[in-house]
């Protein structure tokens, strides 16, 4: 698909079940099959517990976390994109311990206080949907578990890398740190650059809204 298009997509959609099983449908991979970039920063060094990986997709990040001993829920509102999750998990291990589940997350109540790490990479949604969303993902780590989200920096808005047209979609990471109460200690809240390549294939600099978050 073309770039524009693409945009054109993205600026007009309604983003059920219906358009994310279309997308995953109609390419045969959407993301790179890497763990994103931040994750593995983040989280690397964190002994493995029980993990939430929140609009999963193709699952690179869950399998890459049960491939470190995490035991991982991969959420996520496609089937199309579950089913080629697990296929991908089976290819690389059966054994990894790794629950798909088929969910809106605009709806959906994860278990409170259940996991050691909550993953929330790249949900573009716009704030009225995104602010209780983020609400119901901070009670769902336990005591002493992380929260890390990280998002587009409206920063990207300026530079000529792929991204929506539709401000709304991004958000600074102090906007995601307000939202939590005093049980909270934020250890990462910044725009961390990272560089990349447009569609025209120039080298560009872009900005992650990394939010890590530690429950007392």
């Amino acid at each position: 698909m073309h770039p524009e298009s693409q945009h054109d997509e993205f600026e007009h959609a309604v983003f059920d079940q219906e358009f994310w099983d279309r997308r995953y449908a109609g390419q045969h991979r959407v993301w790179s099959g890497n763990p994103n970039p931040q994750l593995v920063t983040e989280a690397q060094e964190v002994p493995p517990g029980r993990a939430l990986d929140v609009g999963c997709g193709e699952g690179a990040d869950a399998i890459w976390l049960a491939g470190r001993g995490w035991q991982v829920t991969g959420v996520d509102i496609s089937p199309v994109a579950l089913a080629r999750a697990r296929e991908q998990a089976d290819l690389v291990d059966r054994g990894l311990r790794i629950e798909w589940r088929a969910e809106d997350l605009l709806s959906w109540e994860p278990e409170p206080r259940a996991y050691d790490l909550v993953s929330v990479q790249f949900m573009q949604l716009p704030s009225a949907a995104r602010t209780p969303l983020f609400r119901r993902l901070a009670a769902s780590v336990a005591p002493g578990g992380m929260l890390l989200i990280v998002g587009h920096h409206p920063s990207d808005l300026q530079t000529t890398a792929h991204r929506p047209r539709t401000a709304d979609l991004f958000y600074p990471p102090e906007e995601i740190a307000s939202l939590l109460d005093e049980g909270w200690t934020v250890t990462e809240c910044e725009a961390r650059p990272r560089p990349t390549t447009d569609p025209e294939g120039e080298s560009v600099t872009i900005h992650d809204s990394v939010l890590v978050a530690l429950r007392s």
